[in-house]
C-alpha cells in the first residue's frame, strides 16, 4: 500500500470490492428525518427506499463538508500516509470543492503530504469504477504520483449512461425545465442521460418507451467498449431489478465473458434520479 483510498457511500460499491478503500459517509433526510449511509449497499433497502419516493416521499441531500474530510485524512496524514480521494462530480455536488479545502488546509501543518482529489465527472459506479483501480494501483504500491496521474487520464474514459422512468424527480432537482418534463411524460419519452466531460448531467438520446431505452443503454456499451482485460461492467437501478436484468442480458450477448456487477442504485443521487433509473457504467474509449 503506497497511499489510502478515500470514496464515499456514492461509490456504490458492494462490499466484496472495498478492500483497500475507506468509505466517509453520505447524509440525507427522507420526510425531515436524518439518515445516514455508510455505503454498504447490500444492506440499503432499495425497495422502500424508492416505493417511498414514488409515494411522494420527501429527500434532501447534504453534501460532504470539509470538516468531515479534515477529520478522516487527519489520522493518515500523521502516520505519514498520502492519500487519494475519489469524488462525486464537481458539477452535481459541492462535496469536491470541500475536499480540495480541507487539502489546502492541511498543505502547511504536513508540506510533506501529498493529497489529490480526483473530481470524476460522475456519480454512482461513476466514481466507483476509479475508486476501484486506484485501490489496485494501491496495492501495487504505484508512486502516490503516478497514480494520480493515471486516475485522473481515466476520467475521460468513465462512461455513465442512464434513463429515468419519471422526469419529474430530474426537474425537482433543476437537471431539466418543467416544459421538458411535462412534454417527455406525455410523450413517454425516456431520455438517455450520462455525465459530460464537465460533469454535468445532459441527454444524448430519446427514445420513446422504455424498452427502446434500454435498448439505446445496450447501443452505447457496443459503441464505446473497449476489449480489455479483467473488463468489469457495472449496472445500478432504482428498483426496476427486471430491467437491469434485461440489460444484463444483452451485455452478455455482446460480451460473454465480462463481468457485470449489478447493484441497486445509491440513496444520495438516487433522490434525483427517482425510482426507475437504470443506469450503465464502463470504461469505454470517451464518454
Amino acid at each position: 500500500m503506497s497511499f489510502i483510498v478515500f470514496s464515499d457511500g456514492t461509490a456504490n460499491l458492494p462490499g466484496s470490492l472495498l478492500e483497500g478503500i475507506r468509505l466517509l459517509p453520505i447524509e440525507y433526510t427522507l420526510d425531515g428525518v436524518p439518515c445516514t449511509y455508510a455505503g454498504d449497499i447490500e444492506n440499503f433497502d432499495m425497495h422502500t427506499y424508492y416505493e417511498g419516493l414514488r409515494n411522494g416521499a420527501s429527500v434532501k441531500t447534504s453534501l460532504l463538508n470539509t470538516g468531515l474530510f479534515m477529520t478522516a485524512f487527519e489520522p493518515f496524514l500523521k502516520e505519514g500516509i498520502d492519500i487519494i480521494y475519489i469524488a462525486m462530480s464537481s458539477g452535481i455536488s459541492g462535496t469536491y470543492n470541500a475536499a480540495i479545502n480541507a487539502a489546502e488546509q492541511f498543505k502547511e501543518e504536513y508540506p510533506d503530504r501529498y493529497i489529490h482529489i480526483v473530481d470524476s465527472h460522475g456519480c454512482g459506479f461513476g466514481n466507483g469504477i476509479l475508486a476501484l483501480k486506484a485501490a489496485e494501483l494501491s496495492r501495487e504500491n504505484m508512486d502516490v504520483h503516478q497514480a494520480t496521474d493515471i486516475l485522473d487520464d481515466l476520467v475521460p474514459q468513465c462512461c455513465q449512461y442512464f434513463t429515468v422512468d419519471d422526469l419529474n424527480f430530474l426537474r425537482k432537482t433543476g437537471r431539466i425545465s418543467g416544459a421538458v418534463s411535462f412534454i417527455g411524460t406525455t410523450l413517454n419519452i425516456k431520455p438517455i442521460l450520462y455525465g459530460d466531460h464537465t460533469g454535468h448531467i445532459v441527454s444524448c438520446a430519446n427514445c420513446h418507451g422504455r424498452k427502446k431505452a434500454i435498448k439505446m443503454l445496450y447501443t452505447k456499451y457496443c459503441e464505446k467498449r473497449l476489449d480489455l482485460p479483467n473488463q468489469r461492467v457495472f449496472i445500478s437501478h432504482g428498483d426496476c431489478l427486471k430491467d437491469a436484468e434485461s440489460l444484463r442480458n444483452l451485455i452478455l450477448q455482446e460480451t460473454p465473458d465480462v463481468e457485470i456487477i449489478l447493484c441497486p442504485h445509491e440513496p444520495f443521487s438516487g433522490a434525483h434520479v427517482g425510482p426507475g433509473m437504470l443506469g450503465l457504467f464502463f470504461l469505454g474509449k470517451e464518454r
